[in-house]
C-alpha cells in the first residue's frame, strides 16, 4: 500500500465521512451582521497571500475592529509600520487572492474569510483609519467570496488562552539570538549584537507602531 496520499480517491478513502450540514451552511459569500461581530470583535489576524516568490503568511493587529466592514462584501486592512519587507503588499501586486483568519482572545471559534484585494493609497480610504494621528500608507480593500467560522477543537486543543499553558519567555530564544546566531553561520554578513538589539527592541517596538 502506498502510503502518500496523491489523488482526490486516496483522499476520499481516507476521510470517508461527508462534511456535516453546519459545516456547509456555515459559509456564506458576505459579511452579515454576525460575521461582522466577529470581526470588530478581533484585534489579531493573519493573512496569506501568494506570489511569484511563494506563499506568505503575515500577522496583522491593532485595537478590536482594525479591519473595518465598510459593507457586505468589502473590508478595509489599514497597513501599519512594519518591516518594509512589503511580502504582502507585492504579492497582493500579482496575485489578487487572499485568505484570512481572525480570532479573538478568549473566543473559541475563529473566522475565515477568503477573497481577492488591492491596495489604495486614497486619502478618504486611508485618513479614518489613522492611529496615533498616522494614517496608514495604505490600505488593502478585500472584496470578500467566502466568509465561515471555524470550530473550536484547534483552540481548545492548544488551549490557546489559558496563561498556565504559555511557556516562560526565558525558554525561548530571543529575536536578538535567533539574528546573531544566523548572521555568526555567515561569513558575508556582520554578524548582530544579539544583546544590543534585544536591549533595544522594546523601545523602538514601541516607537514605532504608527
Amino acid at each position: 500500500m502506498n502510503p502518500q496520499i496523491d489523488t482526490p480517491e486516496a483522499l476520499a478513502r481516507l476521510y470517508p465521512n461527508a462534511p456535516a450540514p453546519a459545516s456547509i451552511a456555515k459559509a456564506i459569500d458576505h459579511v452579515d451582521a454576525n460575521y461582522a461581530a466577529l470581526i470588530a470583535a478581533s484585534p489579531f489576524m493573519v493573512l496569506a497571500t501568494s506570489g511569484p516568490d511563494g506563499l506568505d503568511c503575515s500577522p496583522r493587529g491593532d485595537r478590536p475592529g482594525f479591519v473595518t466592514v465598510r459593507d457586505a462584501k468589502t473590508l478595509l486592512i489599514p497597513d501599519r509600520k512594519g518591516n518594509n519587507r512589503l511580502d504582502s503588499l507585492r504579492n497582493i501586486l500579482s496575485d489578487p487572492r487572499i485568505g484570512m483568519l481572525f480570532l479573538v482572545p478568549g473566543h473559541g471559534e475563529t473566522l475565515r474569510v477568503n477573497g481577492t484585494a488591492t491596495l489604495s493609497c486614497d486619502p478618504e480610504l486611508c485618513e479614518p483609519l489613522a492611529m496615533a494621528g498616522k494614517a496608514p500608507a495604505c490600505v488593502i480593500v478585500v472584496h470578500v467570496e467566502q466568509v465561515y467560522f471555524q470550530c473550536s477543537r484547534a483552540v481548545v486543543r492548544a488551549d490557546l488562552w489559558n496563561p498556565a499553558a504559555q511557556p516562560p519567555s526565558s525558554s525561548l530564544p530571543s529575536a536578538g539570538t535567533i539574528l546573531h546566531d544566523i548572521t555568526a553561520r555567515n561569513a558575508a554578513v556582520e554578524t548582530f549584537d544579539g544583546a544590543a538589539y534585544d536591549a533595544a527592541l522594546p523601545a523602538r517596538v514601541k516607537a514605532t507602531l504608527y
